[in-house]
């Protein structure tokens, strides 16, 4: 089994799929593992809509419109991560939205979830969110967040080169 380390090493954006299937155990795991992330006061202000190769075309080519990029339209599995903000912890000095921290916690626990499995994904921020709520007729109060395509990595994908800032760089010792 691999450590933490490893498997946030290894992690990367895919952005070339093929069309395999995802086994359904493999899908089910993922998606457990995004429901057990944590939240500000555990009140998981999120939605996860998930498209298939067996949804109905109409979802897939919507999901594409919001962000229409060639790689994109290679992934058989797409997951559109929402916050509820109706549901969201705000702070109490401030009213501070904790919708984004939570989505993206999230997000990373099914990222590194299907980094696990063998399943590679990519966030995916840059994409036209108003289109994305009008063509999934998204309720009033929740705001599409993060798009994550998935699926296998195709055989001559490569990851690009991670550049990371030295540890000296980000900390800093009070």
């Amino acid at each position: 089994m691999k450590t933490f380390k490893e498997l946030a090493t290894e992690r990367c954006s895919v952005r070339k799929f093929d069309a395999r299937a995802i086994e359904k155990e493999k899908l089910d795991y993922i998606l457990d593992c995004g429901r057990l992330a944590p939240s500000a006061v555990n009140y998981q202000p999120w939605k996860m809509y998930l498209i298939t190769p067996d949804s109905p075309a109409e979802a897939r080519e919507s999901v594409q419109k919001c962000y229409d990029r060639e790689w994109f339209r290679s992934a058989p599995y797409y997951l559109i991560c929402t916050i509820v903000h109706s549901e969201s912890w705000h702070r109490k000095y401030d009213d501070k939205d904790h919708g984004d921290i939570d989505i993206a916690i999230l997000t990373e626990h099914l990222c590194l979830a299907a980094a696990e499995q063998g399943v590679g994904t990519c966030w995916v921020c840059n994409f036209d969110a108003e289109l994305c709520h009008e063509l999934f007729k998204l309720p009033e109060n929740e705001e599409a967040a993060v798009l994550i395509p998935m699926g296998y990595a195709a055989d001559d994908f490569s990851p690009a080169e991670k550049k990371r800032k030295s540890m000296d760089e980000i900390l800093v010792k009070l």
